[in-house]
């Protein structure tokens, strides 16, 4: 089935991961992530070596680790997290491309374009604090 919006499963795993980890009074690990997202562990383990490497979070290793949030989820915005998976957001239009497109009115009536632009405000304006 064709999606309108693609977010990436690693996309997805990466802002559910930093939300529930921010939201946590205890160190959450890898396994505790994995169960509340039913995502596959390996790939959870991936993008939690992004999110730390890239000083998103704190880990401790051993059976009492688990993850941190480094930093004020207040400053830390779903689009600074989204673009560390994924890369810079580009502007969408329809699949032909506003410079290509015979038509002089889009015939998706500007909705792929609409939708591009209130995603990226919604991950810009929105921090974790938002979410917890």
């Amino acid at each position: 089935m064709a999606k309108v919006v693609h977010i990436s499963e690693a996309a997805s795993l990466a802002v559910h991961s930093m939300a529930l980890i921010s939201g946590s009074t205890e160190m959450m690990n890898v396994n505790q992530i994995a169960a509340l997202t039913h995502s596959s562990r390996n790939h959870l383990a991936k993008v939690m070596q992004i999110l730390v490497k890239n000083n998103l979070l704190d880990s401790v290793r051993g059976p009492k680790g688990g993850f941190t949030l480094k930093g004020d989820p207040k400053k830390i915005t779903l689009l600074e997290i989204y673009e560390l998976i994924e890369g810079s957001l580009e502007h969408q239009y329809c699949g032909i491309g506003e410079q290509k497109c015979p038509f002089k009115i889009c015939v998706f009536g500007g909705l792929a374009d609409k939708f591009s632009r209130e995603f990226v405000e919604y991950l810009r304006t929105t921090t974790l604090s938002k979410l917890i």
